[in-house]
C-alpha cells in the first residue's frame, strides 16, 4: 500500500437515506479533492460507476449505500474482477438496511464515519479499523451465475422483505427497523403452523457438507458470514468451524414460541435440535434445491423450477470499520 492510501467512494444516491445526510457526504468529498468518488442514482448504473473507480488503482473502496449496494460491489470485485487487485472495503451506514456496516461497527452517521476513516488514513491508523470476513459465494442458474454477498435467505425471510417494503414508508422503517418488526411477528405466527400465504412453508432439499437435512419443508433457511443481523439477532448456534453460518426452521418445528427467543439470539435451548425441526451449524458448503425465490442482502432474486443454489465462503476480504 502507498504511504497515503488511495481512497474511492461509491455513492448510491437512491440507497434509501435521502436528504441532508447524502448532501453532507458529497460536501465532505468536495473538501477532499484527492478522494475519487462516483455518484449513481440507479442500481443499473452501479457497474459502470464501480468500473470507473477501478481504474484509479484504489487501496480502499468506500461504499455509501445499503446492503444491496454493497452486494453489487462485492460481485463486481470478486466475480467480475473489476479491480486488478483487491481493495479494502469500507461500508457506510447509508442505506435502508445496513447489516454489514452494523456488524463491522460503522458509525451511525455516514458523514462522521467517512470523516474518521479519512483522518485515520492520513495518519496511518487504518490497521485499527481492519476486520477480515468471509464473503458468501452464491452460485445458481445451473451454475451459470454467481453473486457475492453477506446474507442469503429463502422462505419467510424473503417474503418478510417484501412485506416491509409494502407496509412501511420509504426511509429508515423500510430497513432494519421494519424488517425486525415484521420478522418477529412472522416468527410468532409460525407457532400456529400456517400452511398458506406469506408463511406457507417451502419445499427445499438441503445438504450441508454432504449431509442431508431430513425435513423436506421449511419456513426459512438463512446463511451468513456476519456475526449478527438486524436488531443484533444472531440465530446461529450449532457446531462446526466453516465460514458459512447456516440455520433452517422446518415446518414441523415444535415449541416455537418458547424456543424462538433463545434461537434468535444464539442461545438456543437443548430442545432446538434437527429432530425437533431446528438445524444450525457452520459449514464449508451448502446445497439447496427449491422452486421459490431467494434474497441476497435484501436484493430479491426470482424463483425458477428446480433451482439449485450452492453456498460457499471460500473468499475473504478485508473490511474497514467506517
Amino acid at each position: 500500500m502507498s504511504e497515503v492510501p488511495r481512497i474511492g467512494v461509491l455513492n448510491n444516491l437512491r440507497a434509501g437515506k435521502q436528504g441532508s445526510r447524502v448532501d453532507d457526504v458529497l460536501a465532505l468529498l468536495r473538501s477532499h479533492p484527492d478522494v475519487a468518488h462516483e455518484e449513481t442514482g440507479s442500481a443499473a448504473l452501479l457497474t459502470r460507476a464501480i468500473g470507473r473507480l477501478a481504474t484509479r488503482d484504489l487501496d480502499v473502496l468506500v461504499v455509501n449505500g445499503g446492503d444491496g449496494t454493497l452486494q453489487h460491489a462485492l460481485t463486481e470485485i470478486l466475480e467480475r474482477r473489476a479491480f486488478s487487485r483487491l481493495p479494502m472495503i469500507a461500508p457506510l451506514r447509508g442505506g435502508r438496511t445496513n447489516m454489514t456496516a452494523l456488524d463491522l461497527g460503522a458509525h451511525r452517521d455516514p458523514v462522521k464515519g467517512l470523516q474518521g476513516l479519512l483522518e485515520d488514513a492520513r495518519a496511518g491508523r487504518l490497521a485499527s479499523r481492519m476486520v477480515e470476513r468471509p464473503v458468501l459465494r452464491v452460485g445458481f442458474d445451473r451454475g451459470r451465475r454467481v453473486e457475492y454477498g453477506m446474507f442469503f435467505g429463502v422462505g419467510m425471510i424473503r417474503r418478510a422483505i417484501g412485506l416491509t417494503l409494502d407496509l412501511f414508508p420509504e426511509g429508515r422503517s423500510q430497513g432494519g427497523f421494519g424488517a425486525g418488526l415484521v420478522t418477529m411477528a412472522l416468527v410468532a405466527k409460525v407457532a400456529f403452523r400456517p400452511r398458506q400465504g406469506v408463511l406457507a412453508p417451502d419445499k427445499i432439499q438441503i445438504r450441508l457438507d454432504g449431509e442431508t437435512v431430513p425435513a423436506g419443508e421449511f419456513y426459512l433457511s438463512i446463511a451468513t458470514s456476519l456475526n449478527r443481523l438486524f436488531w443484533g439477532i444472531d440465530p446461529f448456534w450449532g457446531p462446526g468451524s466453516g465460514p458459512v453460518r447456516f440455520t433452517c426452521l422446518a415446518s414441523n418445528a415444535r415449541r416455537v414460541l418458547t424456543t424462538a427467543p433463545g434461537v434468535l439470539y444464539g442461545r438456543a435451548p437443548r430442545f432446538a435440535r434437527p429432530e425437533n425441526g431446528y438445524t444450525s451449524c457452520r459449514v464449508e458448503r451448502a446445497h439447496l434445491l427449491f422452486d421459490s425465490g431467494f434474497t441476497i442482502d435484501g436484493e430479491i432474486f426470482a424463483g425458477r423450477p428446480d433451482e439449485v443454489v450452492t453456498l460457499a465462503g471460500d473468499r475473504r476480504l478485508t473490511f474497514l470499520r467506517a
